[in-house]
């Protein structure tokens, strides 16, 4: 199945981060167009693919990970606080597949990898 999925791990409490708010992007020379904007549900994922089917392309996109509010709601952080808004660049080359981009993260750190 042809689609694009997303979750956020809290690696700081060991939970799945819900309410994120994650904004895709599509990328064309050095352009941004908003395609989804949506927020990660108590799982900490969305509700539905951010792209599948005929919406789904080979490109340059764009995943932008709203975590300040989500942190700032469950501890005291500087302010401002380190991680803010965390952007995922990355590109599909075969639209045919699965690609899943999660984020691990907490106040101080993150990372991701293509899953399955």
């Amino acid at each position: 199945m042809s689609r694009l999925t997303t979750h956020v791990l809290d690696t700081a409490s060991g939970v799945p981060a819900g309410g994120i708010r994650v904004c895709l992007y599509l990328i064309s020379d050095n352009n941004k167009t908003l395609l989804k904007d949506t927020s990660t549900n108590s799982d900490g994922r969305c509700d539905a693919p951010l792209l599948d089917g005929a919406h789904f392309k080979t490109g340059c996109y764009e995943l932008v990970f709203f975590v300040g509010h989500y942190f700032a709601q469950k501890s005291t952080l500087p302010n401002p606080a380190f991680l803010d808004e965390i952007p995922i660049r990355f590109a599909v080359a075969d639209a045919s597949a699965h690609y899943h981009v999660p984020l691990l993260v907490s106040p101080w750190a993150y990372s991701t990898y293509r899953g399955s």
